[in-house]
């Protein structure tokens, strides 16, 4: 089995969990990576999300054996056979623990931005990673989520070697686990695309979780916030604008339907809907934190899937620039028919190309358009018929991608301005480039679209 990348990951390891619903449980992601496919779990399953921080305890002379791990709350799990084995002293204990409690109160202080730890006392935790190699931390997390007071311990994982899943059965209640492959060598294997998850999106996926209403975890995968009106009321957003809105939709596009979700702050002067590129999709981590930083500041946003699941199969429809441009051009009118304010575009990779080419339709009424490491060049001559103001984002360590960027803002004609990321590679990995970016992209709407 062979994934796209961690939110596809997540997605399907949500269909074989959604019994355990019933359960109300707690969804825990071991960082970085598990976190993405947490978050997917806990969004389809209506529960509550959190982190895991577990620091293993390495015997000093040798630190890929561990003698223990220690969790938040002061919980410490000790392997008295490894200690008698290791002739450890108590000041060798001390000193490993010591570092390692610095550095886990450290990163839960990061990672969850002062928000308090969700308490476990007699729940149901699922334990989610991104894949086990040895399963030793995964183990280690089992026992320190027991030690927390869960009552069941469920450990859930995309893939992970046959002998590492047989030892993992007996470390909590139940162990599920989409595939386990021979010939096993690394977890990243498995995905087609296994970019590092920076710590960055970690705390913006915990916050988009605790954000969202009633669990602060995400509604269920089709569910609507707003209950008894799905995603085709006529009742339309503007007549709930001085409340905070947050709700599933459903987008006919040509006879295709969409599916995105419309995120609307109270009193909402403007919406950004966001144009994905290069088979990503709305779940992507990267879109959802500018979004995050959008919402914040008071704009509203709409991330949406311009191609079908099936459709996403087909490399080459990413690039199918027209179709893309069509598609967004189909969802602005829709939500134009919802939320009568000024929409901006932000784009990224083939997305953008796509944001522009709609821009530049005579008809088209676009506020403002910014592109994150996008390809402006495959909008080709029409570049100069984009009227709304243009922010071009690009990594400094993006070479091709830049020099791109540089030939299509001499090819726009409207307001224009390339801003570079120092340090930065194409897909903002960098600590705190995607905090740049989001505060680009925040500054440049407000500028054009709310003034």
């Amino acid at each position: 089995m062979l994934f796209t990348d961690r939110v596809d990951a997540g997605q399907r390891l949500a269909e074989a969990l959604r019994q355990l619903a019933q359960e109300e449980p707690v969804v825990l992601g071991l960082p970085r990576g598990g976190v993405p496919v947490a978050f997917q779990v806990a969004r389809a399953l209506n529960a509550p999300l959190d982190v895991i921080v577990v620091r293993k305890l390495g015997v000093p002379y040798q630190r890929e054996l561990g003698f223990g791990a220690i969790g938040e709350g002061g919980v410490r799990v000790i392997s008295d056979d490894i200690v008698r084995r290791g002739h450890l002293g108590q000041a060798d204990l001390a000193s490993v623990e010591r570092a390692e409690e610095a550095e886990l109160v450290r990163q839960a202080e990061k990672f969850r931005a002062g928000r308090p730890r969700l308490s476990l006392e007699g729940r149901t935790a699922i334990l989610v990673d991104d894949g086990i190699a040895t399963g030793s931390t995964a183990a280690a997390a089992c026992e320190v989520v027991r030690a927390q007071g869960a009552a069941r311990v469920v450990l859930a994982v995309p893939v992970a070697p046959p002998d590492a899943a047989e030892r993992l059965r007996s470390s909590a209640d139940e162990f599920v686990c989409l595939s386990t492959p021979f010939g096993f060598s690394a977890v990243g294997e498995w995905y087609q695309d296994f970019s590092q998850t920076p710590d960055d999106e970690v705390v913006s996926l915990l916050a988009q979780a605790a954000a969202r209403p009633g669990t602060g975890a995400g509604a269920a995968a089709g569910e609507n916030p707003r209950a008894g009106e799905g995603a085709g009321s006529e009742e339309s957003a503007s007549a709930v604008a001085d409340v905070d809105v947050e709700e599933e939709v459903a987008i006919d596009a040509g006879g295709v339907r969409l599916t995105g979700d419309l995120t609307l702050p109270a009193g909402a002067k403007a919406v950004v809907m966001f144009a994905h590129g290069s088979g990503s999709s709305r779940h992507s981590p990267r879109n959802r934190l500018v979004a995050t930083a959008l919402n914040r500041a008071g704009l509203g946003t709409l991330l949406f899937d311009l191609l079908t699941p099936a459709e996403e199969a087909n490399r080459a429809n990413v690039f199918a620039i027209e179709t893309l441009a069509e598609r967004l051009t189909d969802a602005t009118e829709w939500l134009r028919g919802r939320v009568p304010v000024p929409i901006g575009y932000f784009g990224a990779s083939t997305g953008a190309a796509a944001a522009l080419r709609a821009a530049a339709s005579p008809s088209a009424d676009i506020g403002a358009v910014v592109s994150r490491g996008g390809r402006p060049d495959l909008a080709g001559p029409l570049l100069a018929g984009v009227r709304a103001p243009t922010l071009l984002i690009v990594g400094g360590n993006d070479p091709l991608v830049l020099d791109l960027n540089r030939e299509a803002e001499s090819a726009l004609r409207c307001e224009t301005r390339l801003d570079v990321v120092p340090g930065a590679t194409h897909l903002f990995e960098e600590h705190g480039a995607l905090d740049q970016v989001s505060e680009l992209a925040r500054d440049w709407f407000l500028d054009h679209l709310v003034g």
